[in-house]
């Protein structure tokens, strides 16, 4: 591969998740410290994500894929979407901020396919190359938690104004920088087709069923996390708390690493368990935890998050795709991706919201109280799932 290509797909994928890591993981603490949010209200503005994920393959699969220049339109919705990133700075209404995100969400979901779809393309091996330019991602969103929190602005609207800054910069490299990559679709694309309806014959294996129920469930226990960790932890009293939650995503880069490994010892399902059982600890950790004795507690918490992700929702992706075969393996994973970070999440985050206003009193959140809720949750499911499931591949399924 050309080494500028590479550097071009490098920095690209930088951006497209430094844009989202600068505003996201710290909104909920922006919304309750300068709109005066309630749980719910912080809830409809994690939903807005989940919405967009929901709509988006609509949008990249019927319209982007088969009119357009992947790279333009690219560079169109980071454009607008930095203007929309700075109205949310400019709006002292709670649920005027609302609707800007979810305007702003739907403009950036679909540049996360955009963004892979380029990279595929421009890929003489994708399969050993990918991997690689993907991890600068993951370096762009620790590279945007770093910086907010040592700049410690995670509570002020500068988090939205170097997002927007990103995306404008991201907008302009897409339109004069990112090589050219062409509608390739030729046939006509129906909604079924572009939400992975294709893949219902999956549910007639009685075991996959009840992975793909659990796989939603769990994401109510995940929005938690999504939605309200940054700002547990200020009200904690943990310093720099946008910068410390960045060894989520390097734990996550690590136990990655570890799945192969893992799989061929000891199979999809305990693979599995062991994902869920650490939501558990996970939100135990932080029901107790704290800034004193308990500190690391909270570190342990934040730590567990490469567990909590890879070992479910990485070894879910791979399962599905095993399970799927070459023929609807891409609907497989449109339809799991639609479930969860879609369905699951908007499920999830309208939850904890409730759950986070319900324990609230006088402006006073209980935390240990909403914490045990996805610990009850995540063992429901947990059960669920070691009582119900019922395949027992190993890696050696897993190709």
């Amino acid at each position: 591969m050309n080494p500028n290509t590479r550097l071009q797909l490098s920095f690209m994928m930088f951006l497209e998740y430094f844009i989202w890591g600068a505003w996201y993981v710290s909104a909920n603490t922006y919304m309750v410290t300068n709109l005066h949010a309630t749980g719910s209200q912080v809830s409809y503005a994690y939903m807005a994500l989940a919405v967009a994920t929901m709509i988006s393959p609509f949008f990249v699969g019927m319209i982007a894929d088969r009119y357009f220049s992947a790279q333009k339109i690219m560079g169109v919705l980071h454009l607008v979407g930095a203007a929309t990133l700075y109205l949310t700075t400019i709006t002292s209404n709670t649920y005027v901020f609302i609707g800007v995100v979810l305007f702003y969400s739907l403009l950036y979901m679909p540049t996360i396919a955009l963004s892979n779809s380029i990279a595929f393309r421009h890929l003489s091996d994708p399969g050993r190359t990918f991997p690689a330019i993907r991890m600068f991602g993951t370096i762009g969103w620790i590279v945007a938690g770093l910086l907010i929190g040592y700049l410690s602005i995670e509570k002020t609207a500068y988090t939205f104004d170097i997002a927007a800054g990103a995306s404008s910069i991201l907008a302009f490299f897409s339109f004069f920088s990112l090589p050219d990559t062409p509608p390739q679709a030729k046939s006509d694309v129906s909604a079924s087709q572009a939400l992975g309806t294709e893949a219902f014959v999956l549910f007639r294996d009685r075991s996959y069923l009840v992975f793909f129920i659990s796989a939603v469930l769990i994401c109510i226990p995940l929005s938690f996390y999504y939605g309200f960790a940054n700002l547990f932890l200020n009200e904690a009293g943990m310093k720099n708390a946008a910068g410390k939650m960045i060894l989520g995503q390097l734990s996550e880069a690590l136990f990655i690493l570890a799945i192969p490994l893992l799989l061929g010892r000891i199979g999809v399902k305990k693979m599995l368990l062991l994902g869920m059982t650490a939501w558990v600890v996970r939100y135990i950790f932080f029901a107790y935890g704290n800034s004193g004795d308990h500190l690391w507690m909270l570190y342990a918490g934040i730590i567990l998050h490469g567990v909590c992700y890879d070992f479910f929702f990485v070894t879910g992706y791979m399962y599905t795709e095993n399970k799927a075969g070459e023929k609807i393996k891409s609907a497989a994973q449109g339809l799991f991706t639609f479930a969860t970070y879609g369905l699951g999440m908007v499920i999830g985050t309208l939850f904890s919201g409730r759950v986070a206003d319900f324990f609230t009193l006088n402006g006073v959140r209980e935390w240990q109280q909403i914490w045990m809720v996805p610990v009850y949750i995540a063992v429901v499911v947990m059960l669920y799932f070691a009582l119900a499931f019922r395949d027992r591949q190993t890696n050696t399924n897993l190709k």
